[in-house]
């Protein structure tokens, strides 16, 4: 199976977290807590139509600043999303800048806030200097965005402040037999794209190929539905029973976690005071989740020099199977 979502860590596991994540054959991206961005071109950041911010302390944040320059001309709107205080946040951000010479470009941002069992909404736009607009408040169940492709999970972690992790699942997934392609002498191109689309949406069209009409029923026998791949991002978590639950639930299956490792577990009063999770707790969830692939992110700086004692320590819990 072709992977439907390519992601990498913005920084090295001692920087600022975060992760950005492709979405293949779409033209599109998202960003999993934008820390420091350097990493990213303009062009990754402008292919961005989704980020999400599990807190606002300003290693998870400060890159707003930076993805918000690049964006000002952006045609499409930005959605964001993150924890209680959230808007507040964006707000306070943008009344940092003057803003009397940008009626005319085009920014909108889409602001998600969670908050419990509810999610607020606002809007800034550009035309309007970033003025807040508030949309209304709406009841939360755990999905934050959905559409006909793919869907963004959150839920609430105590970091002594609220604190989200998110997965992202793919749907399902489409493949198209290559095989059968080449038998029917048809060649690749966009039109494939245009017969996924139509699967999901299972709209009965046809599709123009070298001047030739084609069916979608004469067509649907190229495709083969499998399970979709599914990405999640946790970081900055107290080690607490519920905490842990809440992340097994959120993460079960994926095909990859990336999940901090912030401490050893002889370091677990530490951890416990600074809210963070250890090597070990992070490497047992990630078992008892079914993980495929645990990657491990954020470590603390105290681990400088031998960062392979949390990799190592996380890994050999996650490898009792």
């Amino acid at each position: 199976m072709k992977a439907s979502f390519h992601s990498r860590p913005l920084n090295g596991p001692f920087d600022d977290p975060g992760i950005y994540v492709r979405v293949l054959r779409e033209g599109r991206a998202m960003i999993f807590d934008p820390g420091f961005t350097t990493s990213l071109s303009p062009r990754d950041i402008l292919k961005t139509s989704d980020i999400f911010i599990s807190h606002t302390h300003i290693d998870h944040f400060i890159g707003f600043d930076n993805i918000l320059r690049v964006c000002l001309k952006k045609k499409t709107p930005l959605r964001l999303y993150g924890p209680a205080g959230f808007t507040e946040c964006i707000e306070g951000k943008l009344r940092g800048y003057t803003w009397n010479l940008i009626g005319e470009y085009p920014l909108v941002m889409e602001v998600t806030e969670v908050a419990g069992s509810s999610v607020k909404k606002s809007v800034f736009k550009a035309e309007d200097s970033f003025m807040r607009k508030d949309m209304g408040t709406f009841p939360f169940h755990g999905v934050l965005m959905k559409d006909s492709f793919y869907t963004v999970s959150a839920v609430e972690l105590d970091h002594r402040i609220p604190c989200l992790a998110f997965s992202l699942e793919e749907d399902y997934h489409i493949n198209i037999d290559k095989s059968m392609l080449q038998a029917l002498g048809l060649p690749v191109g966009p039109w494939l794209g245009q017969l996924k689309t139509a699967v999901r949406e299972n709209q009965g069209r046809t599709f123009l190929i070298n001047d030739r009409e084609y069916s979608f029923s004469k067509l649907k026998s190229l495709v083969s539905i499998t399970r979709g791949q599914k990405l999640s991002y946790v970081v900055d978590a107290l080690g607490s029973e519920e905490n842990i639950r809440k992340i097994m639930e959120l993460a079960k299956g994926s095909d990859v976690l990336y999940i901090e490792t912030y401490f050893l577990d002889e370091e677990r009063e530490r951890a416990g005071k600074r809210h963070h999770l250890t090597a070990g707790e992070a490497g047992r969830i990630a078992r008892d989740a079914d993980v495929r692939r645990m990657v491990a992110i954020h470590f603390s700086p105290r681990h400088l020099n031998d960062p392979e004692k949390l990799i190592q320590e996380a890994r050999h819990e996650f490898e009792k199977r």
